[in-house]
């Protein structure tokens, strides 16, 4: 499939190494062309300087017979421009835009996007992403990852243990004995900065950082065995008003079960604006590293703290600071992700990476057909999965013990019939079944294959 990525900064470079490791036509597009040179170094792609939305620079990257176009620069004008020529010069089939301003993503103007006036298969939002990854944490506070599948009723939860957890040393094999009813398997083990999928005979230990797929229904079982507590998020902190911080708010206020939350947020106008739009919660004006500002906010009897400023190192000192003054959790927005080693040393207990989130949505939309969700893990290290399962499939009618999956491959779920159910060895794939698989990234391109799945399927 040939593809062009407009924009060369984290996140097109994210997706253009996904698909070029994948064998595609990809070429780069950016009017910073030390961006375009890092891409070309590094990956199997092309590259061209100039601005994305210029009908001869995309004429120069290959529009003409391109089956795709992802614009994800900085601007969203750009983006929803280069859409439009792509579309109205070059009819390029498939058209993704990521775009930021809230105005451009309300409901009430969704006529926009037609094929008739700004022609946009798939808008993508990096708030919007962000902001429901943020309650994902908040509702599972002790996971440090976290993310849906299958309608909600599987969860993927990161969990690092600690000397609190009771089955350390155990193998996986016996876990499977000693909770024969969980519903949950652990898909993937980071162990001394190397990701792995585990075999049944592995252990677990202190420092582990493991993946689990459960079932909805038994994460906070799951979570107890591994150690960790569950604790009801009835008083929240958010340190940044913006578009994140308001969406969380917004999400907070509309729950049956209440949660208190309170927003720090350092400009005037920002602020004002979130007060407007919010009802129950209080809005502070000041700079959330101000510690009397945050013993204002009564940080130290609130559940969690969500620092999601539009800097790093702003929401990491905050998320420090507020840990020192006796919040419990502490959760943070961070870009950058050379600064996610430091977590650990800072004692910061989750974070969120806007880049990684809207790689996953970018990814999830590109593997079309049978694809119905993926989650990019780490720094690209893995995926996880979710894919029906076709009558043409190579797995279909197969036990999976009798399934030729790679190495770093594990299933962790199967929804069969509308039931969502543990997967054993025994279990048999059927036509019609959604399955979720955890697959390192030198394996997926293997894992689409055993579903019949291209990600040029349409």
């Amino acid at each position: 499939m040939k593809v062009i990525i407009c924009g060369a900064g984290q996140v097109g470079w994210q997706i253009a190494r996904h698909l070029s490791s994948e064998r595609n036509d990809v070429t780069v597009v950016d009017n910073n062309a030390d961006l375009v040179r890092r891409a070309t170094d590094t990956l199997e792609v092309q590259g061209i300087a100039g601005f994305a939305s210029y009908p001869d620079v995309l004429d120069r990257a290959g529009a003409r017979d391109a089956d795709m176009i992802i614009a994800a620069t900085y601007s969203d004008e750009v983006n929803m421009v280069t859409c439009q020529v792509a579309h109205s010069v070059f009819a390029v089939p498939r058209k993704i835009a990521r775009l930021r301003a809230q105005s451009y993503l309300n409901a009430i103007y969704s006529d926009l996007y037609r094929r008739e006036h700004m022609p946009i298969d798939v808008v993508i939002s990096p708030e919007k992403e962000v902001a429901e990854a943020a309650l994902r944490r908040l509702n599972a506070p002790a996971a440090f990852d976290t993310e849906h599948f299958l309608g909600g009723r599987a969860t993927l939860l990161g969990l690092k243990l600690d000397e609190n957890c009771p089955v350390l040393d155990t193998p996986l094999r016996q876990l499977t004995d000693l909770f024969s009813t969980l519903r949950a398997i652990v898909v993937g083990i980071r162990r001394g900065g190397r990701l792995f999928s585990p075999e049944p005979n592995d252990q677990l230990f202190v420092d582990d950082e493991i993946y689990v797929v459960s079932h909805s229904d038994d994460v906070n079982r799951t979570l107890e065995i591994f150690g960790k507590a569950m604790v009801k998020q009835e008083r929240v902190v958010i340190i940044g008003g913006g578009n994140v911080g308001l969406a969380v708010a917004r999400t907070l206020e509309s729950r049956v079960q209440r949660t208190r939350a309170k927003i720090i947020e350092k400009d005037r106008a920002t602020a004002e604006r979130a007060a407007d739009a919010l009802e129950r919660t209080i809005v502070l004006l000041g700079d959330g590293l101000d510690a009397e500002l945050l013993a204002e906010a009564n940080i130290a009897r609130a559940n969690a703290v969500l620092a999601v400023t539009d800097d790093d190192k702003t929401n990491m000192l905050a998320a420090v600071r507020a840990k020192t003054a006796g919040c419990p959790m502490s959760i943070c927005l961070v870009n950058d992700p050379t600064l996610i080693p430091l977590m650990a040393p800072l004692n910061i207990d989750a974070y969120i990476n806007p880049r990684a989130t809207t790689v996953s949505s970018i990814l999830r939309h590109i593997r079309h057909g049978r694809v119905r969700g993926v989650y990019s893990i780490g720094d690209a290290e893995a995926e996880v999965i979710e894919a029906q399962v076709l009558s043409t499939s190579p797995i279909a009618g197969q036990q999976i013990r009798d399934i030729d999956f790679p190495e770093g491959v594990l299933v962790g779920a199967v929804e069969k019939r509308g039931k969502v159910i543990k997967p054993v060895s025994e279990t048999r794939i059927e036509e019609g079944d959604v399955i979720v698989v955890f697959a390192l990234a030198a394996d997926v391109p293997e894992v689409e294959r055993l579903f019949q799945v291209s990600i040029d399927f349409f």
